[in-house]
């Protein structure tokens, strides 16, 4: 299989091994796009659609639908925007109430420190669900995504 339609295309199955390379390779693009500025960010935004073609290529080498990668996404989005609030809530109830400082402190900092664990658990989540994807092993033969990603032969 060649790189264009690893990044590009959600059509068909990859095996492990294609899996770990397209992983790392997305892993290397952002580490580095992390370093420029701008054009940085478009490229980790690019970046996010060759990564949803590579999990449903794997995805679909183990017989399941690539939509089921929406599943993790939504489950740390919503932990995120969660622990967001916890820590937003109390800070902005600060500005329109009249409240003790050293409490509204303390619901500040219990909001971080749930904002913390709820990082945590959606870091979780995602490795978790990387390790499922990267680890379990493919459909043997065809299935309704493609005939099986050929693996090279031993000698």
């Amino acid at each position: 299989m060649d790189w264009k339609t690893l990044f590009f295309s959600a059509e068909g199955r990859i095996g492990r091994s294609a899996f770990w390379i397209g992983w790392l390779v997305l892993l290397g693009v952002n580490v580095v796009a992390s370093w420029i500025p701008l054009i940085g960010l478009l490229i980790s935004l690019a970046s996010i659609y060759c990564s949803v073609c590579v999990y449903s290529k794997r995805l679909h080498d183990m017989g399941k639908s690539g939509w089921l990668q929406i599943w993790p996404i939504l489950i740390c989005t919503v932990l995120i925007v969660g622990a967001i609030v916890m820590v937003a809530g109390p800070a902005v109830m600060a500005g329109i109430s009249n409240a003790d400082e050293s409490a509204i402190m303390a619901a500040v900092m219990a909001g971080v420190g749930g904002m913390i664990l709820a990082f945590l658990l959606a870091f979780l989540i995602w490795f978790g669900f990387l390790l499922w994807v990267g680890l379990s092993s493919g459909n043997p033969g065809d299935n309704k995504y493609g005939p099986a990603p050929a693996t090279p032969a031993v000698a």
